[in-house]
């Protein structure tokens, strides 16, 4: 994947995040109890930072062209829709078993991050 697209990918889900905390504060705030809004806020957060993460892993690879940061960039995505689709699903729909897909979206962020550090550290550009 180039640069531009984990770049518009990051950027695309920056922007949804936004709406989506948006949604929750203005469309959500009296439909949902205080812990359920409070976990759609979390995946809010959560999206919105790993939105800003895959845009860094975008400009990383358009700097260090020697390496493939795609599959980065794909974890972290993928944890976007495990980790916050899970918990958007579970707070306005009260679907419990979704709780078991949350920590997988978790994990897809930590190796993605770890993975990053990795190669940062072993880059001699």
């Amino acid at each position: 994947m180039k640069h531009n697209v984990i770049i518009s990918v990051g950027s695309f889900n920056a922007a949804l995040a936004i709406a989506l905390g948006a949604f929750a504060a203005h469309g959500l705030e009296n439909r949902l109890d205080e812990r359920s809004l409070e976990v759609f806020h979390t995946a809010a957060d959560f999206h919105l930072w790993h939105a800003l993460g895959i845009i860094l892993v975008g400009i990383i690879a358009k700097i260090s062209t020697k390496e493939n940061f795609s599959p980065i960039a794909v974890l972290m995505n993928l944890g976007i829709i495990l980790f916050c689709g899970s918990l958007y699903v579970l707070s306005t729909t009260g679907i419990k078993w979704l709780g078991m897909i949350t920590p997988l979206g978790g994990t897809a962020f930590i190796v993605a991050w770890l993975w990053l550090t990795w190669k940062s550290l072993r880059n001699h550009d």
